[in-house]
Parts: structure tokens; sequence; C-alpha cells
């Protein structure tokens, strides 16, 4: 990976059919003319973009229109009704305030906003986006490696993609190979029909065509300055500036909130790709002779029905406080929690996020299991039906009206008042890939330096410096 000088982002914030926005600055545009501070709309007009102030047209562009300012250290501009969570459990809209150059881009009759932003200062606002600003400095110098060089990594897979041709991040697959030679093949002749299909998709950063990243947990969660206003923002980038972790190459550095105690491995969430640096690992630094193995599920139900100790596994309001933001800490059973779901409901989810008409739900049985116990594959038995699913994403999103915590759940059943109902009972927030938010802050927390949890989360990596 060769990177000498400090790379330019692009980064999609929020596609609508109308957008308002404020000019903090004076700007510049792609057309050559000059746009004063002030309130303004733009709009599809006939197939034009059209820039309104005060009810009137100012500024009329084909298909795309750029905005330029000079001073990219402050503020430039404010747009309103920037959505965030997307599909998640705290979906909501907020203004956003940003930096760097903006486009504004006709797609599918709707305008999509791009940030052009250097990466200094999009990794600025991602470590403060993705846990509360206040955290501790250890934590917040290890978030910005690790997302400096998972945005890098994405851009060098979607180029070599583009270039090679290689293998799509978003698959549909019936009857894979990888399934078909697994000795999970047997139970599944032993419980029906041989040939069931198998659903089984992934989302990753290549799904974006026109930029690099999106602003949301899709990629990472980038919201502009902001929340990137807090000195200890500032010293993290400092201290971490050109910083990147890598492993023979750039680090695919994933994350999530909180890996439930023990993290997972790659290939049970995206392709079958398996790094070196994200294997499973118990969240302590008490490491075991060896892991239970999980992908048993006698041991994932005894796993994930316990509280084994690990560095995630806590309450502490003071550690959480400072390492939620505002609205993450609306929920707080991320490292156990339950959700109890009747068979009708299971049925109304899965028609309404698939459009499949299972009948009634008569069970759903987990077929394969990462090392963190999270479920690959799901069964799913109607009664008109029966199909399989995966990986954890789309599980996670099935059986939900947003998404479940994780895939890592167990499923016993109940009968009440003649109704059946599924109670999951699971464990972690998130695919539990590479570091544990949760856990690294207690690390942090407990006086560890941003290198320790660099190597607890990523062994056998290497922090460069690859610019200053």
């Amino acid at each position: 990976m060769n990177i000498k000088f400090e790379p330019k982002i692009n980064v999609g914030i929020v596609t609508l059919p109308r957008i308002e926005f404020t000019l903090l600055q004076n700007c510049s545009t792609s057309l050559n003319s000059d746009i004063p501070k002030g309130d303004y709309t733009i709009e599809i007009k006939d197939n034009f973009l059209a820039i309104y102030s005060n009810g009137k047209i100012i500024e009329i562009a084909a298909l795309a229109l750029e905005l330029y300012f000079e001073n990219n250290k402050e503020d430039c501009i404010e747009i309103n009704n920037v959505e965030i969570g997307i599909n998640f459990h705290w979906d909501r809209r907020e203004k956003q305030r940003f930096t760097g150059n903006i486009t504004f881009h006709i797609v599918d009759n709707q305008i999509l906003v791009i940030n052009h932003v250097y990466l200094e200062n999009y990794i600025a606002s991602v470590i403060s986006s993705e846990m509360n600003a206040k955290c501790s400095l250890e934590l917040l110098k290890a978030h910005a490696v690790i997302s400096r060089s998972w945005i890098i990594a994405q851009i060098d897979k979607k180029n070599k993609k583009n270039n090679y041709e290689v293998i799509d991040d978003f698959e549909l697959l019936t009857r894979n190979d990888e399934f078909e030679n697994s000795t999970l093949r047997e139970s599944l002749i032993n419980a029906g029909p041989e040939d069931i299909e198998e659903i089984i998709k992934w989302h990753d950063v290549n799904d974006h065509e026109m930029f690099d990243v999106c602003a949301d947990d899709h990629c990472q969660r980038y919201q502009g300055t902001t929340r990137a206003i807090n000195p200890n923002v500032a010293k993290a980038i400092e201290a971490t500036r050109g910083k990147f972790l890598l492993y023979s190459d750039m680090c695919d550095a994933r994350f999530s909130k909180c890996c439930g105690g023990i993290t997972e491995e790659y290939e049970s969430c995206w392709d079958n790709t398996h790094y070196e640096y994200l294997e499973t690992l118990s969240d302590t630094k008490e490491k075991p002779d060896e892991l239970m193995d999980l992908t048993i599920e006698e041991n994932a139900y005894k796993f994930i029905h316990s509280s084994p100790k690990c560095f995630c596994n806590t309450k502490n309001k003071k550690i959480l406080n400072k390492v939620l933001n505002n609205y993450d800490a609306e929920y707080n059973n991320f490292f156990r929690w339950q959700e109890t779901l009747s068979a009708k409901r299971v049925a109304e989810l899965i028609k309404l996020k698939t459009n499949i008409d299972f009948g009634n739900i008569l069970d759903l049985i987990p077929l394969q299991r990462g090392k963190s116990s999270r479920i690959i594959k799901l069964k799913v038995v109607g009664e008109k039906c029966t199909k399989i699913f995966g990986k954890e994403l789309e599980i996670r999103r099935i059986l939900s009206e947003t998404h479940l915590y994780s895939s890592a759940f167990t499923v016993d059943k109940k009968t009440e008042n003649n109704e059946l109902y599924f109670v999951l009972t699971g464990a972690g927030w998130g695919h539990g890939v590479g570091m544990c938010q949760i856990g690294a802050a207690v690390m942090a927390e407990k006086g560890y330096k941003y290198e320790d949890i660099l190597d607890h989360y990523y062994p056998n990596s290497t922090i460069c410096q690859l610019y200053h």
C-alpha cells in the first residue's frame, strides 16, 4: 500500500428529492459562479438541478453541481434531514455540518449529496460519530488508526474489484458448495426435503458506485463536524496522523459495538476470505488454554446463557456514558439480551423483508454457527415452504423491524393460549468482528494504551506511519 500524502475521501451523505441547506461560507461552483452565505434549497426541475433562495431560482446545473469552499478548516455547509441509523432501531433525522467540498448529483430522480473531505477530517468525524467524543483518549487513538485503515482497505478492494472483476460483495446463492460439502448436510436431509433453497446475502462497502463510502452504519458513521468538536478528538487525530494498521497489506480493520465475550471471524459475516489478524479471540487478557467450540449448538447455548468475565461485560455507567453516543445509550442490554416473537409475528416480518410467504412458522433452526456462536445459516420452517437464510446481517434483518442486536442467539419455543412463541436469547451487539468498542473502552479505562488495544483485537498486525 503506497500512501505518501493525505488522500481525499468521497462520502455519500444523503439522497432525497429535495435538499434544504445553509451555506456557512461563501462558495464558488463548478459553473464558475459564486453563491453567498445563506439558506437555500435544491430541487430537480425539468431534469436539471435548481438552487432556490427565497423562492427564486439563482442557479441551474445539469446532472451535477459542485460547491467549492476556500476555507476547509471550518464548517462550510449545514444540511437538513440527514438520516442516521438507517433501518436500525436508532433511525432518525438530524441537521449536520460539513467541511470540504459538496457535490449534488441527480440519481434515479433524486438528489445525492457527496462530501469530498480530507482523510484526517473524515476520521475525526468517524471516531466521534461511532462513539462519544468524550471517551478515553487511548480508545479514540485506537479507533482513529482502525477507521483510517478500514477506509483505505475498502478503496483498495474496490479498485481491485474494478480492475480484475473479483466476486461481488453482495451475493444471492442457492445450494453453495461450502454447505453442500459440510457435515451439516446430513442434518438438513434428516430435517426435510433435499433441495431447500439457501438465500445467503451480505452487504459491504462495494455496494456503492458513485462514492467511496456512505455516511451511515453500513460503512462507518460519519456525521460531518456535528460531533467532532472535542479536544480529545483533536489530540487523538494529531497523535495518530498518518498511522495505519498493516498485516502484509492494509488491514480491513472491522469493529462492532459489543462482541458479547468472543470475537467473530471475517468470513462468517462477509465473503469467504480469511484474515489472520481477524481471528476469533476471547475478550480478555487472561487467555484460556482453548476456546470452547461455539460452532457446536450445545456449547453455543451454554455460552449465550452465561455471563462470562470479559472486557465488554460491564454495567459501569461511567464508562458506558463516555463511549456511547446519546442514541446508542438509549439501549443498554447489549451484552446479553432477549426478544420474544410470536410465530405469527415472525411470518409477518419475514414476508415484509423478503416478500416470501411461509404461512405459519413452525420452527427456527440454527444450522451453522461461527466461532463466536453467531448464526451463519438459519433454517426457517413454514407450512408453505422451508428456506435457509444467511449470513449474520440477513438473519438479523429478517427477524426484526430493524435489526436484531446480533445473530448470536438461541431459539426456545413456548406455547401460550394455543399460540407458538420463539424466545430469542442473544449475546453482543453487531457482527463481532475485530475491535469490540465496549471492550476497548473498558481496556482504556483500565490503563491500556492504544497500541495494547490494537494488539489485543488485531493480533500480529503492525502500526505503520505512511504520511505525516
